[in-house]
């Protein structure tokens, strides 16, 4: 499943620049494609212009080449799964509960679950390690649990794309590996993995392309050699970094610089 901006520009009320100003990409079928930038960039503004969820003042989403917002509600939650960066439960429900609601949009209305969606959610709950918390109430769980959590359901509904505003977030390093593995590997067998992330060293390690956004534009786009170079991330982060690669794995890592405390102030930080 392919996704794409075409030009896409996004204005908020109140706010003088574009939160998006005419970005385009494209995420290949198959591929697993990371967005990276500084807070306030645009990452997530893009993640909800691809979603249908943000308007467009002008340009184009596309999901498989139809616009999305050609796409119904229900055809578009049978094929493309999604991990904002927030979420809030409004009343009781188990962790189990909460994963099935990923078998929705593959149920009749009225229909109970059927073996094939009580397996789907036994596969998304082993696949985030939360079979053990089950039976859990979600407003129980910590941080890191409710977004695996999240994922599962994501997971659950066996999309053919998924779509992740920072699903690290909260997690320790073995979850975090754990969790970008899965997606890699998910990758690997066909499914599109798009990753909204701060972690730029975590997705020089799992990325086949990157678009670095800065004030909502393309600073950069292509693979990780092409994107992660330090000029270029010098100056969209306002802060010296030093890119090395690792000698073990062979991935790019990226090494913020110390500078003197009389020369560093938030207030150059953009």
């Amino acid at each position: 499943m392919r996704i794409a901006a075409e030009q896409n520009t996004v204005r908020y009320s109140g706010r003088g620049t574009p939160a998006l100003d005419r970005v385009s990409m494209e995420v290949p079928a198959g591929s697993f494609y990371s967005v990276l930038g500084p807070n306030g960039s645009g990452k997530s503004t893009l993640m909800r212009a691809l979603l249908g969820a943000s308007r467009l003042d002008s340009g184009r989403a596309t999901i498989d080449g139809t616009s999305v917002t050609d796409w119904s509600r229900a055809d578009l939650a049978k094929v493309l799964g999604a991990v904002a960066q927030t979420e809030s439960v409004a009343f009781p429900l188990t962790v189990t509960e909460m994963v099935g609601m990923g078998r929705y949009p593959h149920l009749s209305p009225l229909a109970s679950e059927s073996d094939r969606d009580r397996e789907a959610i036994a596969r998304a709950l082993e696949a985030c390690d939360m079979v053990d918390l089950a039976n859990r109430d979600v407003t129980t769980l910590s941080g890191g649990e409710f977004q695996r959590t999240r994922i599962a359901r994501a997971l659950a509904q066996e999309p053919k794309a998924l779509v992740l505003d920072e699903p690290t977030a909260s997690l320790d390093i073995r979850h975090q590996m754990a969790i970008l593995e899965l997606l890699r590997s998910a990758a690997d067998q066909g499914m599109t993995v798009l990753l909204i992330t701060h972690s730029l060293d975590l997705a020089a390690q799992f990325s086949d392309h990157m678009l670095l956004l800065a004030d909502g534009r393309v600073a950069a786009e292509g693979t990780p050699d092409e994107v992660l170079r330090e000029d270029v991330l010098t100056r969209v982060y306002s802060w010296p970094v030093t890119v090395r690669q690792d000698t073990q794995t062979g991935t790019l890592r990226v090494v913020p610089q110390r500078t003197s405390a009389s020369s560093a102030s938030l207030r150059n930080v953009t």
